[in-house]
């Protein structure tokens, strides 16, 4: 077996882009030593939508202030419309912003402003159980 890191590609949704480059600079290209990230930006529903038609996407992770589309509704969106949906995290301003993102059928919630620990043990959390095919979509949970 090879100790090479598996690769997997992340969706950023967010209409700021510097939003969208503190996500991914909590995130990091190497969240965990088992698992390397590349992204695909989005800064609109379409953009996410033309991103999911023509790339395996592995994970999404939202912004769930942006507007006009926030990420919650773009998660909802996603889950209603695919038949396989990539596991959806959206990264929420306040904790109590966490019932919404149930009904929105989110599999994970982060809490701005990120904690690097934090987002990279969630997003590596995410991504291998979305290898081992364990990923119970809408139950993992909300940390944060």
């Amino acid at each position: 077996m090879s100790d090479a890191p598996t690769q997997y590609t992340v969706l950023l949704y967010s209409d700021d882009a510097a939003v969208r480059d503190r996500i991914r600079l909590a995130i990091g290209v190497r969240p965990a030593a088992d698992l390397r990230v590349e992204f695909a930006d989005a800064s609109t529903w379409e953009d996410c939508r033309d991103l999911l038609d023509k790339y395996e996407i592995d994970l999404m992770v939202l912004d769930g202030e942006a507007t006009p589309a926030g990420g919650m509704g773009i998660a909802r969106q996603t889950k209603d419309e695919y038949a396989t949906p990539p596991p959806v995290c959206v990264v929420v301003a306040r904790a109590a912003d966490r019932w919404l993102a149930a009904y929105a059928q989110v599999d994970q919630t982060l809490v701005a402003p990120l904690d690097p620990v934090t987002t990279g043990q969630t997003i590596a959390t995410m991504l291998r159980a979305r290898r081992d095919g364990a990923i119970p979509l809408g139950t993992l949970g909300t940390l944060g």
